[in-house]
């Protein structure tokens, strides 16, 4: 018993310094050092199992390199055998369940569920497989599968012409800028909720104070919305804002490329003898909108020059200047900060110029624009002037007083 006590406690001094195979060795020299019956004892005194320590005496008495033990701790293949190389279908199973084809798949088992570790190992578990969260997570890990989200790739149908009207838009826009006409990209920008509504992104705060914002995401009528319809010069790198506080509408559009000519492009462009507008295919300014049509005949009539439009093709509006040149500065100006007033978004929005130049305007426009039903007999007093190259997108809107001049 003084034996077993004595190697106890000195077994228990070094064991947090030891790996598997050096717990073993030094076992097995206390064994061998005992002589008959040391197994036993070194057994019961530092909890080595007999068998372990008997495989000691085999690696004391031997050479390592003639056990294929150097560097290592286990001889090649020892030690516990991975999961998956003794449950043969565990990995085809796990694949079958996070298969993208199987993901559609109603009767899939994880179809209307979130398909985390736990929730893969919990099916697999009771496909009668022993595994566990981790385990699924080393095993995704090394199938090449991680956390990915959704991208914005698809961008609908995929019209035949669209590449040749963008490459018709670019050419239209080149030669009204080479001759030192207007050319604007308009779009409506956002449609916002006023108040203190959450936003997305963060600022600079005191820390453990963030700016309190209402739970839920519902229109207080007496606050209403922030409409932001934008102008984008393309010719001397400006843009012009407008905040309605009313409805998304032909009229709310064309007012605001309105104030724009009256304060900015008329000064900018007085020798200007036509105007080309680039815009989407759809919303306030769609292509097949009455109103749009009808409202811009109003605006050539009163500047007395032709308006020509070209419309991108539908779903192809990221494509259009003022999305990179004005929209994303807007949004990253304003981003975590709650449009609490009409005032706070028109000032964010004016604050968005760059460092290179652009200078934006913001103004509200407190203008009801509740929109107008056109009949159909209305848009023939149109002088609509189709393009060649798909009428339908491209075309020109003549003031009066210029196509009856012109027969």
């Amino acid at each position: 018993m003084a034996y077993e006590s004595t190697i106890r406690r000195r077994f228990r001094f070094i064991a947090g310094h030891l790996d598997e195979r050096m717990r073993r060795l030094v076992a097995a020299a206390e064994a061998e050092a005992l002589g008959f019956g040391g197994v036993s004892i070194v057994a019961r005194a530092t909890g080595v199992s007999r068998r372990a320590i008997r495989i000691g005496l085999l690696e004391l008495r031997q050479k390592p390199r003639a056990l294929g033990l150097t560097g290592r701790i286990r001889r090649p293949g020892g030690g516990r055998k991975k999961t998956v190389l003794q449950d043969a279908t565990l990995l085809r199973d796990l694949e079958a369940l996070i298969e993208p084809v199987t993901q559609g798949d109603p009767e899939s088992p994880l179809r209307w569920t979130a398909k985390s570790v736990r929730q893969l190992a919990a099916e697999l578990q009771r496909q009668r497989h022993r595994t566990s969260h981790r385990m699924v997570a080393e095993m995704l890990h090394e199938l090449g599968y991680s956390l990915q989200a959704h991208a914005k790739t698809i961008e609908g149908a995929n019209y035949p012409d669209r590449n040749a009207q963008f490459e018709y838009i670019n050419a239209k826009v080149r030669r009204f800028l080479a001759r030192g006409e207007p050319v604007i990209s308009v779009e409506i920008q956002k449609n916002e909720l006023r108040g203190d509504f959450k936003r997305v992104g963060r600022e600079l705060r005191p820390q453990a104070q963030p700016e309190k914002e209402r739970l839920h995401d519902l229109v207080v009528p007496e606050l209403g919305r922030a409409i932001s319809y934008g102008v984008y010069d393309l010719g001397i790198n400006t843009g012009r804002v407008s905040v309605g506080v009313d409805h998304d509408t032909a009229e709310f559009a064309v007012e605001t490329i309105r104030r724009w000519w009256r304060r900015m492009g008329q000064q900018s462009y007085p020798q200007a003898k036509r105007f080309l507008i680039t815009t989407d295919a759809e919303g306030s300014n769609g292509s097949r909108l009455r109103l749009w049509k009808t409202e811009i005949q109003n605006l050539a009539d009163e500047m007395k020059i032709p308006i020509a439009i070209c419309h991108f093709p539908p779903g192809t509006s990221k494509w259009n200047k003022i999305e990179h040149r004005l929209c994303s500065f807007i949004s990253q100006n304003w981003r975590g900060k709650p449009l609490i007033s009409h005032a706070v978004t028109v000032k964010l929005i004016a604050a968005s110029g760059t460092r290179a130049g652009r200078r934006v305007r913001a103004r509200l426009d407190t203008n009801s624009f509740e929109g107008i039903k056109v009949s159909q007999a209305e848009p023939e007093n149109v002088r609509l002037r189709p393009d060649s190259f798909h009428g339908d997108w491209n075309y020109a809107i003549l003031p009066h007083t210029l196509a009856s001049s012109q027969g």
